[in-house]
């Protein structure tokens, strides 16, 4: 059996690898221009595809939405940079989806013929084609550190709506020093760290931490308002 190179995917809570590479937008140093950001890090397996175009027209008309989060765009893929280039210019020109048209790409679009980007990604998976990136996201905090990665079949577009609550969840997470529960949104009550002692969890069983609802021990909630939570994570 022919071997076949493994690519090893860095982990959450990893400092994210460093690359220089060129982009639509020109040269980037990778994660030290981004420092002090929120960084998206997207990849798409090939330009001149229907499911990345569409997730580029969403992304380009979101940036906005992200921008006033603190947070960055950066697409990737394998293809070169004339590519990246005629692909956007198309995406401009012609395509019109969901009623939006004449979305002009602004975040920069990595050239990555080398695969030098994807390799140190783990994007580039066993068994499927050499040519091609995996479709993944990586969001990567202020310090340059993977806090979240979800990976996508090549048929399945990305929900938008849930990266930038991935993103807003992560930040009140930090800011608060809570954890958010299963589909959080801003202004739901989140959850506060189990009790690291007898003592602590009798007090809060008792009812003695006025402000947490507990329903045992190791699960206790508490409120968190959305104006405190978008006050913290949005830029006005």
């Amino acid at each position: 059996m022919e071997n076949q190179e493994v690519n090893p995917m860095p982990r959450i809570g990893e400092k994210a690898p460093e690359f220089k590479a060129v982009t639509t937008q020109g040269e980037i140093n990778f994660p030290s221009d981004y420092k002090g950001n929120w960084v998206i890090l997207f990849s798409h397996p090939a330009d001149f595809t229907p499911v990345c175009t569409s997730e580029f027209m969403t992304f380009a008309t979101l940036e906005e939405q992200f921008a006033n989060a603190n947070c960055k765009l950066v697409g990737l893929s394998v293809d070169g940079l004339y590519s990246h280039i005629a692909w956007l210019r198309t995406i401009k020109e012609k395509i019109e989806y969901k009623g939006m048209k004449n979305v002009e790409v602004k975040f920069p679009l990595i050239e990555d013929i080398s695969m030098n980007v994807a390799k140190k990604y783990g994007m580039i998976m066993p068994g499927q084609s050499n040519t091609q990136a995996v479709r993944a996201v990586f969001i990567i905090d202020p310090k340059g550190v993977i806090r979240t990665i979800i990976y996508y079949p090549l048929s399945l577009g990305r929900n938008f709506d849930e990266l930038y609550r991935a993103l807003i969840a992560l930040q009140t997470s930090d800011e608060f020093g809570i954890a958010t529960p299963a589909d959080w949104r801003p202004g739901e009550d989140v959850i506060v760290s189990p009790a690291s002692s007898c003592s602590t969890a009798e007090n809060r069983m008792g009812g003695k931490e006025e402000d947490l609802d507990c329903k045992d021990w190791f699960f206790c909630t508490k409120k968190l308002d959305e104006e405190t939570v978008l006050k913290k994570v949005l830029k006005k």
